[in-house]
């Protein structure tokens, strides 16, 4: 089976081909960061009017790279949220309208089984069941996953997501659009100790949780050391350190929650060496395993989408001729599938 999978709910054009027995055939990404980069933030009509322009271009690239033409596929897989209402919308027309036209079934997406899914990319995949760990720049969540579709949202956040959390801190210290990457590569220059951040919402029970207040603190403690540049990388240093073991403190309680073994980090975020680093020496002391997408398809991408797709299409689950976005669409909420094996 062949899935042509299409990626349009934020910032990232993502168009790619997988198949069942050969894997990955292509894989197209258009990145929109400079468009965005004036506004110090995503604009989301600039967004949707980039998705138009981009998507079919790339869409026959991927067909090129694989060798491949549309009657070669089985089926059409695009995001159908949640995310941006209008890059939604393009994918989705898009991709269902080629689907009619070629005759092929057609399937939505959930963006962030994507994510959690994109492990399944590696030629190490991880088993069932296992905890989830899903941060990206409009998401922070810890997911107990049984299988495909059968998730419980056992916490997230309850204002910024780690990944906007990162991006609206390197803005308050003057780093280019996206902030996230620069803050973390300028505390690779900073000194541990100097400045000591709180971890927000590890002292009371629960898995939600919360950024924001990080925020503040950053903001207060420039203004009370100036910024020079190795201040900055100091607090840079602070923050990201703050953000990880946080992170790192609600996987361990997870894990001891649910009794597995095994950790899936997915999402833009977990591309941060640091937090890898972390995450894999709790699962080496914990004697257990931590799973993780290769750097490419930690961020938005085609891949995840056509491999999500793919699983939702043998469970024979295809989409109508009407063309549906939702923005807000809850994890928990999608069908299980009965066979687990991915």
């Amino acid at each position: 089976m062949r899935i042509l999978g299409i990626e349009t709910s934020c910032d990232e054009t993502g168009i790619a081909i997988f198949d069942d027995e050969k894997g990955l055939l292509a894989h197209e990404l258009y990145s929109q960061v400079k468009l965005h980069a004036d506004y110090g933030g995503v604009v989301p009509e600039l967004a949707s009017r980039d998705h138009v322009k981009k998507t079919i271009p790339l869409i026959k690239e991927a067909l090129a790279t694989a060798g491949l033409t549309p009657a070669d596929l089985d089926g059409v897989a695009y995001t159908a949220g949640p995310g941006l209402v209008g890059a939604l919308l393009v994918g989705a027309t898009i991709g269902r309208s080629l689907a009619y036209a070629w005759n092929l079934p057609a399937v939505a997406v959930h963006h962030m089984e994507g994510h959690l899914l994109a492990p399944m990319l590696e030629e190490q995949p991880p088993e069932f069941p296992f905890v989830a760990l899903l941060v990206s720049g409009g998401h922070t969540m810890m997911v107990d996953v049984k299988g495909i579709g059968e998730y419980e949202i056992l916490g997230e956040s309850v204002d910024d997501a780690a990944g906007e959390a990162f991006d609206k801190t390197a803005k308050l210290m003057g780093l280019d659009y996206p902030g996230g990457p620069l803050l973390s590569k300028l505390a690779e220059k900073g000194n541990a100790g100097r400045f000591k951040f709180p971890r927000p919402m590890t002292d009371r029970p629960g898995l939600d949780f919360s950024f924001s207040g990080l925020k503040t603190f950053t903001a207060n403690t420039i203004r009370d050391n100036g910024d020079d540049e190795q201040t900055r990388a100091d607090i840079a240093y602070a923050f990201q350190e703050a953000v990880v073991d946080t992170l790192a403190i609600k996987c361990k309680r997870a894990l001891k929650q649910t009794g597995y073994k095994r950790l899936v980090i997915a999402g833009g975020v977990s591309a941060n060496k640091h937090l890898r680093a972390q995450l894999e020496t709790m699962m080496t002391n914990l004697k257990g395993e931590v799973f993780y997408p290769r750097t490419e398809f930690c961020t938005d991408n085609g891949a995840m989408i056509a491999y999500a797709g793919m699983q939702r299409l043998k469970n024979n689950e295809t989409m109508d001729l009407g063309v549906k976005a939702h923005p807000r669409w809850p994890i928990d909420q999608l069908k299980p599938i009965a066979d687990k094996e991915a």
